[in-house]
């Protein structure tokens, strides 16, 4: 089964959110906006596939990341979501919550072995 297709986003917490997009606008060119930005890209693998990486700064006081400690959190592009958490589950995996379905795709929060909060996301069309 293959599990990660690629990543998905990059969220980290910041000062100021706004400041920091700015920042990231002015100095390196980033179309940035109140989430962050989207980059699309195109799937080597299959002509015409489309995706996206996102990236996000959130303010440094958010609950979003926890119960990681960690200032970062990656979401990993998955197929199959749900046969993957099947998979993580036996292999005694810690899933934070449940599955979630949402017109942009399914999601769910898993931890490594470090306690780093991890989202995993399988695209809808995926």
């Amino acid at each position: 089964m293959k599990r990660v297709t690629g990543i998905g986003g990059i969220f980290f917490k910041c000062k100021d959110t706004e400041q920091i997009n700015q920042w990231y606008k002015t100095h390196l060119g980033m179309d940035t906006g109140p989430y962050g930005v989207t980059f699309e890209w195109q799937s080597d693998d299959e002509s015409g596939k489309k995706g996206v990486t996102q990236w996000s700064p959130f303010a440094e006081t958010t609950k979003y990341f926890e119960p990681s400690a960690r200032d970062f959190m990656i979401n990993y592009r998955v197929e199959n979501l749900e046969a993957l958490v099947e998979e993580l589950k036996k292999e005694g995996v810690t899933i934070l919550d449940e599955l979630a379905t949402y017109d942009y795709g399914k999601f769910i929060h898993i931890l490594d072995i470090e306690g780093n909060k991890i989202e995993l996301w399988e695209p809808c069309g995926d």
